[in-house]
């Protein structure tokens, strides 16, 4: 699986973006997609994951309400609305894909085996 990632840019902190991962080599209908975030110096965070199966969605809890994961099967593509943004939204964002997991390994960028580029998103205040 190639996951390109795209969207990111530069907003005014309560401004809104949307960031997308077009997936390629294979469908992702059994996996499991993920955003997660990284600024310097600091490990990758979790931000949100959709699974596919069933389009359960999960999110950090400093994103919950202001942030939105979704997933189009026919493009093959998630996405990830994001609302109301603060300046600590800033980072590079990074879209990754892996097997269905389970609920308690979501949030743990070592149980994805594919990963995109990274997006930058800064956040002017």
């Amino acid at each position: 699986v190639q996951l390109q990632a795209s969207g990111g840019g530069l907003v005014q902190a309560g401004g809104s973006l949307r960031l997308s991962c077009a997936a390629s080599g294979r469908p992702l209908g059994t996996y499991t997609t993920a955003w997660f975030r990284q600024t310097p110096g600091k490990e990758r965070e979790f931000v949100a994951a959709i699974r596919w199966t069933d389009a359960s969605t999960y999110y950090a809890s400093s994103v919950k309400g202001r942030f939105t994961i979704s997933r189009e099967r026919a493009e093959n593509t998630v996405y990830l609305q994001m609302n109301s943004l603060k300046p600590e939204d800033a980072a590079v964002y990074y879209c990754a894909a892996g097997p269905n997991l389970i609920v308690s390994s979501i949030g743990s960028a070592k149980n994805y085996g594919y990963w995109g580029q990274g997006t930058l998103v800064t956040v002017s205040s």
